[in-house]
């Protein structure tokens, strides 16, 4: 029952109901069937597929599995954690903390079979209630018992990133460098999405899987809930807007769930779903009124380790930054937020205020309320694969960053949101243009892509070659306005990159 061999010839069996992570299968099973003690952190976003990738991964090679208990009491946590043991016989006196459960833990486990013992702790940060040492008690039976053996296979994860990162990954005490292996677990890119709706039989063409993206974001639990005999829009409708959706308050669902205030990480992304670009964490305070100390730093740094937003810095703000301090973990204060996370866009931007009609979507699909989402949902999408788009210009094994830039030309500001700045002496200025088919350019969109190019030339005084690259859904129509654009990339390329 627990030998880590079983794993081949059951995976066999399970193979086609589950679809993709085969890099995370694969290092899952390395980590396994090593001749060492393991002690691996799997993180990423809730909804995202962690529990269902490890248990897809050990089936029934674990030696003991037990979940976290969402907003219980320590009294509960540990009745929680004995109650595995008991039911494989294993009868002791209920723990009253930590260090004692994980001490019974070491007793049941010693009295196993020989063979490496697989130990699954799913919705770790659940556990750790206020005032219970509870990672004194795992560092401990770590430190002092399972890192001496060479047969513990110990797994954790949670959909609190954050809390995974700070206490156990980054851990500055007991458990300091004690993790031997991370599994970061992302959403489903498109070509993933692609390969998980053509598995299940879906007839999708890829400007529906672009809508789709656009939406639900590439997580698979959101995939899973769509239908093959409905349109995505028709899908949006029954699982967001009717009023018994399963995904109708899914925003404050995953909100509450990550964060014990999250009151504030909702101000915060609120504020952000309302500039494409992003904005300074001096825009951040003013917009939501959170004081601009410590606690505005938790939850920025909360919200981009899950995955909802991102720091990045403006091209020249990078540049000054880098020729005044290479070392700076600083970040300038021309930082920019934004928000990236797709169904947390479309919650502020479509769904707030239309909660109450079932058939909203349906209704409004291809108006302008939807093209004006998805020009920013878009941009999004490009931002979320940005690695593909280095794949299919074919600079993927360059090194090179991802910025943006914005500065004020003689009458209007210009800015850039997705600039590639390379390594061998040139610069991609990435235009993203959302049309729902082939997107004509004319003339006014030749000039004002003229002006942003000067503007950009002027203020950034780089000496770089421009590579004018245009990113659109469908493609663009090789008119006379077309001249000033070198490369162009469509949804097309993105999923087969």
């Amino acid at each position: 029952m627990y030998n880590i061999d079983l794993l081949t010839n059951k995976n066999d069996i399970m193979e086609t109901l589950f679809i993709g992570r085969e890099k995370e299968q694969r290092m899952l099973k390395e980590y396994l069937g090593s001749s060492q003690s393991e002690f691996i952190a799997v993180y990423g976003r809730r909804r995202v597929g962690k529990t269902f990738l490890i248990k897809h991964v050990i089936q029934e090679a674990a030696a003991y599995y037990v979940a976290g208990m969402h907003q219980a009491t320590l009294k509960m946590q540990l009745e929680n954690f004995i109650q595995p043991m008991r039911l494989n016989g294993f009868k002791q006196r209920k723990p009253s903390n930590w260090l004692q459960a994980f001490f019974q833990l070491e007793q049941y486990l010693e009295r196993l079979p020989e063979g490496n013992k697989i130990i699954f702790i799913d919705e770790m940060p659940w556990m750790d209630t206020q005032h219970s040492h509870f990672v004194s008690g795992l560092e401990h039976f770590w430190n002092s018992w399972a890192a001496n053996r060479s047969d513990i296979k110990l797994i954790v994860c949670g959909s609190a990133t954050s809390w995974i990162i700070n206490n156990i990954i980054k851990n500055k005490g007991g458990l300091h460098n004690r993790v031997t292996h991370t599994i970061s677990l992302a959403p489903f890119t498109l070509r993933e999405c692609k390969n998980y709706f053509d598995a299940k039989g879906f007839n999708l063409q890829h400007r529906q899987l672009k809508e789709c993206y656009m939406i639900y974001g590439g997580v698979p639990y959101y995939l899973s809930k769509i239908n093959k005999n409905e349109s995505i829009a028709q899908s949006v409708d029954r699982l967001i807007f009717a009023e018994n959706g399963e995904l109708h308050n899914e925003f404050h669902s995953v909100y509450n769930s990550l964060y014990t205030n999250a009151s504030d990480h909702i101000k915060v992304v609120s504020a952000l779903a309302t500039k494409g670009k992003g904005l300074k964490r001096r825009d951040i305070k003013d917009c939501t009124e959170l004081s601009n100390n410590g606690n505005l730093t938790t939850v920025l740094e909360e919200l981009e380790q899950c995955g909802f937003i991102r720091a990045y810095e403006p091209f020249m703000a990078e540049y000054k930054r880098r020729r005044r301090s290479a070392t700076s973990q600083h970040r300038s204060p021309n930082c920019l937020y934004q928000l990236i996370d797709p169904f947390t866009l479309f919650y502020f931007q479509v769904f707030v205020g239309h909660a109450h009609n079932p058939h909203y979507w349906t209704q409004m699909f291809l108006s302008q309320e939807h093209s004006t989402w998805a020009g920013l949902s878009f941009e999004m999408l490009c931002l979320n694969h940005s690695e593909q788009i280095k794949q299919a210009l074919s600079i993927a094994g360059m090194q090179s960053e991802v910025l943006s830039w914005f500065g004020q030309g003689e009458f209007r500001k210009a800015q850039i949101d997705m600039l590639i700045n390379r390594s061998d002496d040139c610069i991609n200025i990435c235009e993203m243009k959302y049309y729902n088919d082939t997107l004509r350019m004319t003339q006014q969109d030749e000039d004002d892509l003229r002006r942003k190019v000067n503007v950009f030339l002027e203020q950034s005084r780089t000496h770089k070659q421009i590579i004018i690259t245009m990113i659109t859904a469908h493609g663009v129509e090789h008119n006379t306005h077309f001249g000033l654009v070198q490369q162009e990339l469509t949804i097309d390329d993105i999923i087969q990159a």
